[in-house]
């Protein structure tokens, strides 16, 4: 992983192969009828984030979307669209260095598949994988992210915490349900193998923090309950608003590193302003406070 540099010609080729369109079915674009082994965490050891010669200076970002049925325009919107304008932003407002990414798909803790990961790629892999996720088009109960909170906590091996002391970014997009916070560690053993002892989902939470930024973007109304669970790092947008989540994940990387709003929406097109700048309005960006 970590090999090889995003192209607009890359993009370009697998659309056009795909004939991928914002326009299309879920089914149409997500056509695995079940879910591939290396995809699934009951069969994965350790994803890594590694430096390489063509990437020294990683930084992983993962991008963590809800995959039950009400979800499926979602995941259209990225995958035919907007994981392409968040890579292509990524390099071309310098956000971050080295930027390498893995998708999610998780659903509802009853599904068959309820947790899905990819690798960590700077390449159109990143865009090759998020394809080949089984959609389940699950329930609509409890979601489960909090067992990709324990994947990336227990099971990655990342550069930019282990030589560098600094924290990747996890961004969930979901709509309103409510994080699960019922029988935490079953669950996780259940959908990941772990063996587990949190006890709540802060405490996965609070462990998940030693590596990544958390952050959780709702979509419609907002849920006071995931608000209280993580406190300044909840966006709430309406669904008319999905094609503005590469610049909305974007600015909020950039304020974690320090920028300021003004300066941060000043890059964006004076009509998108008002949507990113109601977005940025909502989070805190004071740390953790966890110390790696």
């Amino acid at each position: 992983m970590g090999y090889g540099s995003y192209s607009a010609s890359d993009w370009k080729k697998l659309k056009d192969s795909r004939k991928l369109d914002r326009g299309q079915s879920v089914e149409e674009v997500f056509t695995r009828n079940c879910c591939d082994q290396k995809y699934d965490p009951r069969y994965i050891g350790t994803r890594e984030c590694f430096d390489s010669e063509d990437h020294p200076n990683t930084t992983p970002i993962v991008v963590g979307l809800d995959v039950t049925g009400s979800m499926g325009y979602l995941a259209v919107e990225v995958a035919t669209g907007a994981l392409n304008e968040l890579i292509t932003k990524l390099y071309s407002t310098g956000a971050v260095e080295d930027p390498a990414l893995m998708c999610a798909a998780y659903g509802d803790f009853r599904d068959r598949s309820p947790l899905q990961v990819t690798q960590f790629e700077s390449d159109i892999r990143i865009a090759q994988q998020l394809l080949d996720i089984y959609f389940e088009n699950g329930g609509n109960g409890d979601v489960a992210p909090t067992c990709l909170w324990d994947f990336l906590a227990r099971h990655t091996n990342i550069d930019a915490v282990n030589k560098r002391n600094k924290k990747g970014f996890l961004f969930t997009i979901g709509d309103n349900a409510t994080i699960r916070k019922e029988a935490v560690d079953d669950t996780i053993a259940r959908v990941i193998g772990d063996r587990t002892a949190y006890g709540s989902r802060e405490a996965v939470l609070r462990e998940v923090q030693k590596k990544f930024y958390v952050f959780h973007i709702m979509i419609g109304t907002g849920n006071r309950e995931n608000e209280v669970l993580l406190p300044g790092h909840t966006i709430n947008i309406g669904r008319a608003d999905i094609a503005k989540i590469p610049e909305i994940i974007i600015s909020t990387i950039q304020m974690q590193n320090g920028k300021q709003i003004e300066e941060v929406l000043e890059q964006w097109e004076e009509l998108d302003r008002p949507v990113i700048g109601m977005a940025l309005d909502q989070i805190s960006l004071q740390d953790s406070g966890l110390q790696l």
